[in-house]
């Protein structure tokens, strides 16, 4: 039998620091097992993130995988994914986006690279199952993003997480239960 792909695009930063995406990448790899794999690319200068790069990298994995993969995006990247999802140059049905501690950047200057454009959603290709994940006490990314977003994507299924984490460093068990039964 195949193993599923996952496809999981990390948060900003390098993903191997205590609070990088690191962490929660193994802990998904150990909960899914052999039945998944994980594919978690190094984005491209992730200390400072740039979208277009991030972009070509996104769509680059992207041809490599097999028609039922599942995406992951965490934090930074999962705006990214978005970005890149509403582009709509993505056509394939996406089988499930899980989107973990996702910024909603407004419309500063330095924001701009990364926001999407106010109609994004109805860019989006078909997506048949969609997770929003976000700790109510995020101490990096507020919990209005995940409001800004319900509002957006009502078809989504909302995780509301008690505490504070954002990077999930011991692991995030709603994520590979949601996973599993995708």
């Amino acid at each position: 039998m195949m193993s599923r792909q996952v496809l999981f695009i990390q948060g900003a930063g390098d993903k191997c620091k205590p609070f990088g995406s690191g962490k929660l990448i193994a802990y998904l790899q150990k909960q899914l097992g052999n039945n998944y794999e994980v594919l978690a690319p190094d984005m491209p200068d992730p200390e400072h993130p740039q979208y277009l790069a991030w972009r070509d990298q996104i769509e680059q994995e992207h041809g490599k995988l097999d028609a039922d993969a599942l995406f992951i995006g965490h934090s930074l990247g999962g705006s990214m994914l978005l970005k890149y999802l509403a582009e709509g140059t993505y056509q394939r049905p996406i089988v499930a986006l899980f989107l973990v501690s996702v910024p909603y950047w407004g419309k500063q200057d330095w924001e701009l690279e990364y926001a999407l454009p106010d109609d994004f959603a109805s860019h989006l290709p078909p997506i048949r199952q969609l997770f929003l994940y976000h700790s109510r006490f995020d101490e990096v990314v507020p919990f209005s993003s995940l409001r800004c977003y319900q509002e957006q994507l009502p078809q989504a299924t909302v995780r509301v997480l008690d505490g504070k984490e954002h990077s999930f460093t011991e692991g995030l068990p709603l994520l590979a239960q949601d996973i599993k039964r995708s």
